[in-house]
């Protein structure tokens, strides 16, 4: 009997090597400024603005924007740290900094995890929550309160997500979020910008939102106390 792909290995079972080789170019390149509407040089920008030198990356993609913002190693030293449950992003994205002598860990992020090496100044969640599975508040909630541990007095915890809910989206962004939901590559449908604020709201001291086209922006500092 096939065993039962559960919802979260869903989520990540797309990023194959094979996939990661044309993601630029399909999601940063197509999607981002045709239909998301929210331009990758934009989350460039705003990864400038968050990003630090003691950094960990959660989500690690193809290392796109770590290889776009981190400063030159001559300028500055730096520690980078990759975290992701797919093994082929944490390979792909190293391999791309590996100048950077990046920390690898292969975790789920909405289950507690330990890294052994000290806390970061700045923690980024670029294109995650939309790709987890469950109540779009909760799943929030879940990874920012695991994160939070690992992040510094006064660092900041940073990302980006797409909304399915709670916007006006464009007739094909609509579809290509229905098609990637009905696939599991996305989770999206029912995360809305409300849910996002309220998880901000809940973790964080000091939280702002920007949103553009169907992409929502965000960064958080402080941990709030929980009654």
């Amino acid at each position: 009997m096939k065993a039962k792909i559960s919802d979260v290995d869903r989520g990540h079972a797309v990023y194959t090597k094979r996939n990661l080789a044309r993601y630029d170019w399909w999601v940063l390149g197509v999607l981002n400024n045709k239909v998301w509407q929210c331009p990758t040089s934009k989350l460039e920008s705003f990864y400038r603005e968050h990003l630090s030198p003691n950094h960990l990356e959660v989500g690690a993609g193809t290392g796109y924007f770590l290889d776009k913002c981190l400063p030159p190693l001559e300028e500055v030293e730096s520690r980078v740290a990759l975290l992701d449950i797919n093994r082929d992003c944490l390979d792909t994205a190293s391999v791309r900094i590996a100048d950077y002598r990046p920390e690898l860990y292969q975790e789920n992020v909405l289950e507690p995890f330990e890294i052994p090496e000290g806390k970061f100044d700045s923690i980024a969640v670029n294109y995650l929550l939309h790709c987890l599975p469950g109540d779009p508040e909760k799943k929030a909630i879940a990874v920012f309160d695991n994160l939070l541990p690992h992040l510094i007095e006064g660092g900041t915890l940073f990302g980006a997500t797409i909304l399915g809910n709670e916007i006006k989206r464009p007739m094909l962004a609509a579809a290509m979020m229905s098609c990637y939901n009905k696939k599991g590559v996305m989770a999206n449908s029912n995360d809305g910008l409300g849910a996002v604020m309220e998880a901000l709201s809940t973790c964080f001291k000091t939280f702002n939102v920007e949103v553009c086209g169907c992409v929502v922006m965000f960064w958080g500092k402080g941990r709030k106390s929980k009654a």
